[in-house]
Protein backbone atom coordinates (compact mmCIF):
# COMPACT_ATOMS: atom_id res chain seq x y z
CA UNK A 1 0.00 0.00 0.00
CA UNK A 2 1.16 3.62 -0.82
CA UNK A 3 1.29 5.91 2.09
CA UNK A 4 2.19 9.51 0.79
CA UNK A 5 2.18 12.62 3.37
CA UNK A 6 2.88 15.62 2.04
CA UNK A 7 3.02 18.57 3.92
CA UNK A 8 0.53 21.43 3.53
CA UNK A 9 4.02 23.86 2.76
CA UNK A 10 5.48 23.39 -0.42
CA UNK A 11 9.24 24.87 -0.59
CA UNK A 12 9.27 27.51 -3.34
CA UNK A 13 12.17 30.20 -3.69
CA UNK A 14 10.15 32.36 -5.61
CA UNK A 15 7.37 32.40 -8.16
CA UNK A 16 9.06 31.86 -11.71
CA UNK A 17 12.33 31.95 -12.94
CA UNK A 18 14.34 35.39 -12.90
CA UNK A 19 16.04 35.80 -16.34
CA UNK A 20 19.58 36.28 -14.85
CA UNK A 21 19.90 32.31 -14.01
CA UNK A 22 21.58 30.83 -15.80
CA UNK A 23 22.31 26.93 -16.53
CA UNK A 24 25.98 26.64 -14.91
CA UNK A 25 24.12 28.77 -11.74
CA UNK A 26 22.20 25.18 -10.80
CA UNK A 27 24.03 22.80 -10.01
CA UNK A 28 23.04 21.59 -6.59
CA UNK A 29 22.57 17.83 -6.06
CA UNK A 30 19.32 16.27 -5.78
CA UNK A 31 18.09 14.34 -2.40
CA UNK A 32 18.65 10.39 -2.99
CA UNK A 33 14.39 10.92 -3.28
CA UNK A 34 11.92 14.01 -3.05
CA UNK A 35 8.58 14.76 -3.82
CA UNK A 36 7.77 17.38 -6.64
CA UNK A 37 4.15 18.75 -6.45
CA UNK A 38 2.35 20.57 -9.33
CA UNK A 39 -0.41 22.39 -8.68
CA UNK A 40 -2.79 22.52 -12.63
CA UNK A 41 -4.94 24.94 -14.17
CA UNK A 42 -7.46 24.31 -16.80
CA UNK A 43 -8.49 22.27 -14.96
CA UNK A 44 -7.32 22.69 -11.49
CA UNK A 45 -6.21 19.60 -9.83
CA UNK A 46 -2.75 18.49 -8.46
CA UNK A 47 -0.94 15.40 -8.78
CA UNK A 48 2.44 14.31 -6.95
CA UNK A 49 6.12 13.13 -8.31
CA UNK A 50 8.34 10.72 -6.20
CA UNK A 51 11.72 11.29 -7.91
CA UNK A 52 14.31 8.76 -7.69
CA UNK A 53 17.83 9.98 -8.22
CA UNK A 54 19.39 6.60 -9.00
CA UNK A 55 17.16 6.51 -11.69
CA UNK A 56 18.60 9.19 -13.88
CA UNK A 57 20.99 10.97 -11.91
CA UNK A 58 21.58 13.50 -14.07
CA UNK A 59 18.24 14.41 -14.87
CA UNK A 60 16.95 14.38 -11.46
CA UNK A 61 19.68 17.06 -10.47
CA UNK A 62 18.38 19.73 -13.34
CA UNK A 63 15.00 18.49 -12.69
CA UNK A 64 15.59 19.45 -8.90
CA UNK A 65 17.07 23.07 -9.56
CA UNK A 66 14.74 23.45 -11.84
CA UNK A 67 11.50 23.18 -9.58
CA UNK A 68 13.38 24.45 -6.77
CA UNK A 69 13.99 28.28 -9.17
CA UNK A 70 10.02 28.26 -10.14
CA UNK A 71 10.95 27.08 -13.83
CA UNK A 72 7.87 25.75 -14.33
CA UNK A 73 5.58 27.72 -13.09
CA UNK A 74 3.17 29.04 -15.47
CA UNK A 75 4.30 26.57 -17.63
CA UNK A 76 1.95 25.58 -20.43
CA UNK A 77 1.34 21.25 -21.30
CA UNK A 78 1.94 21.88 -24.87
CA UNK A 79 1.92 19.09 -26.61
CA UNK A 80 -1.09 16.41 -25.27
CA UNK A 81 -1.64 13.35 -27.68
CA UNK A 82 -4.41 11.18 -25.78
CA UNK A 83 -2.58 7.51 -24.99
CA UNK A 84 0.88 8.83 -24.98
CA UNK A 85 2.46 11.41 -23.40
CA UNK A 86 1.74 14.92 -22.21
CA UNK A 87 5.00 17.58 -22.46
CA UNK A 88 6.04 20.77 -21.39
CA UNK A 89 8.85 22.65 -20.21
CA UNK A 90 9.29 25.45 -22.69
CA UNK A 91 9.15 28.19 -19.98
CA UNK A 92 6.38 31.06 -20.99
CA UNK A 93 9.11 33.75 -20.99
CA UNK A 94 11.25 34.10 -23.83
CA UNK A 95 13.65 35.54 -21.85
CA UNK A 96 14.10 32.81 -19.48
CA UNK A 97 13.76 30.30 -21.57
CA UNK A 98 16.57 31.59 -24.15
CA UNK A 99 18.94 30.67 -21.42
CA UNK A 100 18.05 27.06 -21.77
CA UNK A 101 18.39 26.15 -25.46
CA UNK A 102 21.56 24.06 -25.93
CA UNK A 103 24.83 24.51 -25.18
CA UNK A 104 25.81 24.83 -21.64
CA UNK A 105 22.27 23.74 -21.15
CA UNK A 106 22.85 20.19 -22.29
CA UNK A 107 23.19 17.55 -19.71
CA UNK A 108 24.49 14.44 -20.25
CA UNK A 109 22.61 11.66 -20.73
CA UNK A 110 21.55 8.84 -18.15
CA UNK A 111 21.39 4.85 -18.31
CA UNK A 112 17.49 3.52 -18.26
CA UNK A 113 16.73 2.32 -15.45
CA UNK A 114 13.33 2.20 -15.52
CA UNK A 115 10.78 1.34 -18.01
CA UNK A 116 8.69 4.17 -19.87
CA UNK A 117 5.58 3.21 -17.64
CA UNK A 118 2.02 4.99 -17.40
CA UNK A 119 2.62 7.77 -15.39
CA UNK A 120 6.55 8.03 -15.25
CA UNK A 121 8.37 11.58 -15.83
CA UNK A 122 10.74 11.78 -18.54
CA UNK A 123 13.59 14.68 -19.66
CA UNK A 124 12.29 14.75 -23.73
CA UNK A 125 15.61 14.88 -25.68
CA UNK A 126 16.72 15.19 -29.71
CA UNK A 127 19.29 13.58 -29.73
CA UNK A 128 22.55 11.84 -27.15
CA UNK A 129 23.00 14.36 -24.37
CA UNK A 130 20.85 17.04 -25.72
CA UNK A 131 18.31 17.10 -22.30
CA UNK A 132 17.41 20.59 -21.09
CA UNK A 133 14.19 21.16 -19.24
CA UNK A 134 11.17 19.48 -21.49
CA UNK A 135 9.69 17.18 -19.77
CA UNK A 136 6.94 14.57 -20.92
CA UNK A 137 4.70 12.04 -18.65
CA UNK A 138 3.56 8.91 -20.27
CA UNK A 139 0.04 8.59 -20.32
CA UNK A 140 -0.06 5.04 -21.51
CA UNK A 141 2.98 2.09 -21.10
CA UNK A 142 5.15 2.91 -23.70
CA UNK A 143 8.28 0.60 -23.47
CA UNK A 144 9.50 1.14 -27.29
CA UNK A 145 10.79 4.36 -25.52
CA UNK A 146 13.34 2.32 -23.44
CA UNK A 147 15.06 1.50 -26.01
CA UNK A 148 15.48 4.97 -27.98
CA UNK A 149 17.70 6.56 -24.85
CA UNK A 150 14.35 8.05 -22.71
CA UNK A 151 15.20 7.47 -19.34
CA UNK A 152 12.24 8.03 -16.28
CA UNK A 153 13.34 10.50 -13.73
CA UNK A 154 10.19 9.35 -11.13
CA UNK A 155 6.74 8.63 -11.29
CA UNK A 156 3.38 9.76 -10.33
CA UNK A 157 2.31 8.72 -6.83
CA UNK A 158 -0.78 10.57 -6.22
CA UNK A 159 -2.83 12.60 -8.62
CA UNK A 160 -2.62 10.81 -12.17
CA UNK A 161 -6.22 11.74 -12.84
CA UNK A 162 -5.16 15.47 -12.43
CA UNK A 163 -2.92 14.27 -15.49
CA UNK A 164 -5.69 12.08 -17.22
CA UNK A 165 -7.89 15.77 -16.81
CA UNK A 166 -5.64 17.71 -19.32
CA UNK A 167 -6.48 19.57 -22.39
CA UNK A 168 -5.85 17.15 -25.11
CA UNK A 169 -7.58 19.03 -27.88
CA UNK A 170 -4.93 20.65 -29.51
CA UNK A 171 -2.75 17.53 -30.02
CA UNK A 172 0.42 18.82 -31.27
CA UNK A 173 -0.37 21.59 -33.02
CA UNK A 174 1.75 24.16 -30.69
CA UNK A 175 4.70 24.87 -33.01
CA UNK A 176 7.73 24.56 -30.50
CA UNK A 177 9.56 27.29 -32.35
CA UNK A 178 6.98 30.06 -31.76
CA UNK A 179 6.86 29.06 -27.93
CA UNK A 180 10.47 29.36 -27.62
CA UNK A 181 10.57 33.04 -29.41
CA UNK A 182 6.93 34.06 -27.70
CA UNK A 183 6.37 32.04 -25.30
CA UNK A 184 3.08 31.99 -23.21
CA UNK A 185 1.93 34.84 -25.25
CA UNK A 186 1.67 33.22 -28.30
CA UNK A 187 0.16 30.25 -26.57
CA UNK A 188 -2.56 31.86 -24.58
CA UNK A 189 -3.70 33.75 -27.65
CA UNK A 190 -3.71 30.87 -30.19
CA UNK A 191 -4.58 27.56 -27.71
CA UNK A 192 -6.13 29.22 -24.91
CA UNK A 193 -7.73 26.55 -23.63
CA UNK A 194 -4.42 24.51 -22.81
CA UNK A 195 -3.87 23.03 -19.27
CA UNK A 196 -0.93 24.45 -17.22
CA UNK A 197 0.76 24.84 -14.51
CA UNK A 198 0.21 27.31 -11.87
CA UNK A 199 3.22 26.15 -9.03
CA UNK A 200 5.74 23.73 -9.11
CA UNK A 201 7.24 22.96 -5.69
CA UNK A 202 9.56 20.92 -3.86
CA UNK A 203 7.07 19.38 -0.93
CA UNK A 204 8.13 17.76 2.01
CA UNK A 205 6.95 14.07 2.81
CA UNK A 206 7.36 10.93 3.62
CA UNK A 207 6.86 7.78 0.94
CA UNK A 208 7.22 4.38 2.08
CA UNK A 209 5.67 0.99 0.91
CA UNK A 210 5.47 2.18 -2.49
CA UNK A 211 2.92 0.46 -5.00
CA UNK A 212 2.36 1.12 -8.42
CA UNK A 213 -0.62 3.21 -8.22
CA UNK A 214 -1.17 4.21 -11.71
CA UNK A 215 -4.01 1.80 -13.67
CA UNK A 216 -2.89 0.93 -16.86
CA UNK A 217 -4.09 2.28 -20.06
CA UNK A 218 -4.60 -0.65 -22.60
CA UNK A 219 -4.91 1.96 -25.93
CA UNK A 220 -2.10 2.04 -27.81
CA UNK A 221 -1.20 4.32 -31.20
CA UNK A 222 0.44 3.52 -34.08
CA UNK A 223 3.86 5.31 -34.45
CA UNK A 224 2.45 7.63 -37.20
CA UNK A 225 0.42 8.79 -34.32
CA UNK A 226 2.88 8.67 -31.50
CA UNK A 227 4.74 11.82 -33.57
CA UNK A 228 8.64 12.65 -32.67
CA UNK A 229 10.25 14.43 -29.60
CA UNK A 230 11.64 17.25 -30.19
Amino acid sequence: MLRLTVIACVLAVCYGMSAEIQPEDLKETAPATFLAEFSTGKPNGKFTVLVERSWAPHGADRFYNLVKNGFYDGCRVFRNVPNFVAQFGINGDPNVQGNWRGGSANIPDDDVKQSNKRGTLVFATSGPNSRTTQIFINTNDNAFLDSQGFSPIGKIVKGMDAVDAMYTGYGEAPDQGKIQDDGNAYLKTSFPELSFFETVGIAKGEVSGLDDVVPENDDELSEDERGAFY
